[in-house]
């Protein structure tokens, strides 16, 4: 009769996973993060995001732009 060992094994946590997140209008990779009031958001390449930028900006609470991660506040 052979024994059987457990493992443990952990899930790392979310956060320190990097998913590539793709443009909710095209679904190229996204280049823009768009957090709304609601604390949903939405995703855009650059292309989109520069071509709703003034509506974007109207909607937001913060726009982050996940190539720098520079944060441009609404």
């Amino acid at each position: 009769m052979s024994q059987m060992t457990q493992t443990l094994t952990t899930t790392p946590p979310t956060e320190d996973l990097v998913v590539p997140f793709h443009c909710d209008r095209c679904g190229a990779l996204a280049k823009v993060r768009v957090v709304l009031a609601s604390g949903s958001d939405l995703v855009f390449c650059g292309h989109h995001a520069r071509a709703y930028e003034s509506k974007l900006r109207d909607i937001a609470v913060d726009i982050i732009d996940t190539e720098g991660d520079q944060r441009v506040t609404a």
